[in-house]
């Protein structure tokens, strides 16, 4: 096991209760609570250099997603529920509750904000306020999939084909792929900007074929049911209520194309203010000082 405890200077592990099993997450800081989720091919270690700045204001939760990290990975039934970023909601509602936080703030990045946002409409009550971190709404991307975004975002077809074509796929060099994907995302299509422990949390993650499932089930429910339930909620003309912040690379997946905050006010988020950052995908990583200059006097406002 990968011993990450030094990029979570004074946080404490817990491992909470969740709908699907067991979910791991790190504890830190004093304030309002605020939680912090990770996206693919990653862990919550994604946060380690927002994490501690962010719990001199807050107290900061940083769970493994169903599937993710140390967290409890299920098998999948095909993306009908078990990785549905609802039922993913599910588990940050479970670990926010037992920590004692019924109402708190969340960030998210990639597929953690797709569970961020998934839980701010079904669960409109618990979260005070919203960050998304270089997504598009899962509708939108698969209803602009042109053949720039589709060579761009490939792993989402190629992830949610039936099992275990794309497992078995994997199995054969994880780690090389991980490094790959990760590279190809970032700003300066290299490593150089990613913490050798934190690449070492997700290359223990994804060379665990239980977790390489869990990622192509989480895919599987993208390509379906996590569709319907946003197209679901479109019709209904159901909305985020809580002040909700979009934040993209300029060399992110959102970047090319209409702007990302259009399309989020165009969509679930009317209320949404934004701005692009100078990083690829992984914002929390790439430019941790420029994230986080957005973040803070978002996460300082009054919520009315």
């Amino acid at each position: 096991m990968t011993n990450i405890d030094t990029l979570f200077p004074g946080f404490k592990a817990h491992w909470i209760d969740g709908p699907a099993g067991k979910i791991f997450a790190r504890v830190g800081g004093e304030g309002p609570p605020l939680v912090l989720i990770h996206g693919f091919p990653q862990t919550h270690a994604e946060w380690h250099r927002l994490a501690p700045e962010l719990a001199k204001t807050h107290t900061v939760v940083c769970p493994d997603l169903r599937g993710y990290g140390w967290s409890a990975a299920p098998h999948g039934d095909g993306g009908k529920e078990t990785y549905t970023k609802r039922g993913m909601g599910e588990d940050i509602v479970a670990v926010m509750q037992t920590l004692g936080h019924i109402r708190f703030g969340v960030i998210g990045h990639d597929r953690g904000a797709r569970v961020g946002y998934r839980l701010a409409l079904d669960h409109p009550g618990r979260v005070e306020r919203l960050a998304l971190l270089d997504i598009l709404p899962t509708i939108s991307m698969w209803e602009g999939m042109n053949a720039a975004r589709a060579m761009q975002v490939y792993h989402w077809t190629f992830l949610a084909q039936p099992e275990p074509t794309p497992e078995n796929l994997l199995k054969a060099d994880p780690i090389g792929w991980l490094d790959r994907t990760i590279a190809s995302w970032s700003r300066a299509k290299n490593l150089d900007l990613f913490d050798p422990l934190a690449m070492r949390a997700y290359a223990e993650s994804f060379s665990d074929p239980s977790r390489t499932h869990a990622a192509c089930e989480d895919y599987r429910a993208g390509a379906t049911t996590d569709i319907a339930h946003d197209k679901a909620d479109l019709a209904a003309n159901k909305r985020i209520l809580c002040p909700t912040l979009v934040l993209w690379g300029e060399a992110g997946i959102p970047a090319k194309g209409a702007s990302p905050l259009e399309i989020w006010r165009e969509t679930f988020a009317p209320q949404a203010e934004g701005q692009a950052i100078d990083s690829g995908h992984f914002l929390p990583e790439e430019n941790p000082q420029a994230t986080l200059a957005a973040l803070k006097p978002f996460l300082a406002q009054a919520v009315a």
